[in-house]
């Protein structure tokens, strides 16, 4: 990786690299680096929105497919569970992307592949078509869960370490609202009994306004140079994947949550696809603004200290929907769902604001100070993001196929909420046991007895 230079001169945007790029600096932020920066995570922020829409947009073209499609509730699940799965790996190489050709490169051409799902599904959707025509079309839409991946890499690289929980909590919140925006969209698209092709036409139009806006507006920096021992180093290092753990609970909640909902509500509590529209997008709508409310309260208080009240949060609401489940409490049950998507979204900013912040702090105890520290935690806090994204997001097939399983063994979904409820019991643990213990520990330790820097994560 280059070295920063001690006073960056402007960004050069000869074809549209930056040559020089050190966020920490902070006369080049407060002169030159913030407005850049700024300018990037808007049209980052654009075109992940877009991809959410398209990778979760079978969350509610399962509501359209009735009877006649032929499809059981079982394989309604099976398919959202696979477009899940799709968009989980492919944010492993979304994420080295960013390095090999760029920023604002792989941005154009991500949003540009957005096209094939959306122009597939267009074609396929009518009754007669077999599962497994479904089931392969809507593989290709798991590609809109890629475009996380690479642009929150990208956006992690542009800003200092102080502003990025608020950055990459905006970046990733402004992309998770593509969740909701289309179930809205489906809402009015049903409520004017409109067909799931008008949906799909509506779309196609914004992949390409994303894709152009991505040329003319953003930039790629060169001093993110492609570092495949980064992403081996991340992938060694033990807090990678206690981080993709910790993810798999509040991220893969809310995308599992966002494909299942409306299917939960049809099936348990016998909604029709219009009554389940008009509350499915509540929850991601909800989970997705208060997700850079999780990334600003995590800059401000300590991220594990934030992700561990919120796990008590996550396992009280899942509680009451067992009960409630159990009840056949409708109001009940939508209201507890609803809360338990806010928390899943505050959770998703607060555990990403936690990933620069531990390499950042791995940085300072091996004796690392100022740009070499940051550089050090940039390179991987950058490249476990994608490993971590990918993992995350795998809890949401999870989270289907338990729904899955669920209905076919009881007929309801509290079995799953009760499989759920036990796996925020174990993150409340491991956030405790690995990120706040170790510092309560230390503060019992007299200075005279410390004779090697203490790692503390009470702040990340």
């Amino acid at each position: 990786m280059t070295a920063p230079s001690t006073a960056p001169a402007p960004p050069s945007r000869g074809g549209r690299w930056i040559q020089q790029w050190d966020p920490e600096d902070e006369t080049f932020w407060n002169e030159t680096g913030e407005k850049v920066a700024r300018r990037n995570l808007l049209f980052s922020v654009l075109s992940e929105h877009i991809g959410f829409s398209i990778w979760t947009m079978w969350s509610v073209l399962v509501l359209f497919m009735g009877p006649e499609y032929g499809l059981t509730p079982a394989d309604k699940f099976l398919l959202t569970s696979m477009v899940t799965l799709v968009g989980a790996v492919v944010r492993v190489p979304y994420t080295f992307a960013v390095a090999l050709f760029g920023g604002r490169n792989w941005t154009i051409v991500s949003a540009g592949l957005l096209l094939v799902p959306t122009i597939a599904a267009f074609t396929v959707m009518e009754p007669g078509t077999s599962f497994s025509t479904f089931l392969l079309v809507g593989l290709l839409a798991g590609i809109g869960g890629g475009n996380f991946a690479s642009s929150m890499t990208n956006i992690n690289a542009f800003f200092p370490l102080r502003k990025k929980g608020w950055a990459l909590g905006l970046n990733a919140g402004g992309g998770n609202i593509g969740v909701p925006v289309i179930q809205l969209i489906a809402l009015a698209v049903i409520g004017a009994s409109g067909g799931p092709r008008v949906l799909l036409g509506i779309y196609i139009p914004f992949i390409v306004v994303a894709a152009v806006c991505a040329a003319l507006y953003m930039d790629n920096l060169a001093t993110v140079k492609n570092d495949t021992g980064a992403a081996v180093d991340s992938a060694k290092d033990g807090h990678t994947w206690i981080m993709s753990f910790l993810y798999i609970g509040t991220f893969g909640s809310f995308i599992g949550f966002s494909f299942a909902f409306g299917q939960v509500l049809q099936v348990q509590f016998g909604r029709t696809p219009l009554q389940a529209a008009y509350v499915t997008f509540i929850g991601p709508l909800l989970g997705s603004l208060i997700r850079p409310l999780g990334g600003w309260l995590a800059d401000k208080y300590g991220g594990a200290k934030i992700t561990l009240y919120n796990y008590v949060g996550m396992g009280a609401a899942t509680a009451v929907l067992v009960f409630a489940s159990m009840q056949k409490s409708l109001p009940l049950f939508v209201t507890a769902f609803v809360v338990l998507f806010v928390l899943s979204g505050l959770g998703n900013g607060s555990t990403f604001k936690m990933i620069p912040g531990i390499f950042h702090t791995k940085a300072l105890a091996k004796g690392l100070t100022g740009d070499e520290a940051a550089a050090y935690g940039r390179r991987l806090s950058g490249a476990s993001m994608g490993l971590i994204g990918a993992v995350g997001a795998l809890g949401g097939v999870g989270i289907n196929l338990a729904f899955r399983q669920s209905f076919l063994s009881n007929g309801s979904g509290t079995g799953a909420f009760v499989t759920f409820l036990v796996y925020y019991a174990l993150c409340f643990a491991v956030t405790w046991a690995v990120y706040l213990r170790r510092t309560a520990a230390k503060t019992e330790t007299t200075a005279a007895a410390e004779t090697k820097p203490q790692l503390s994560y009470a702040e990340v």
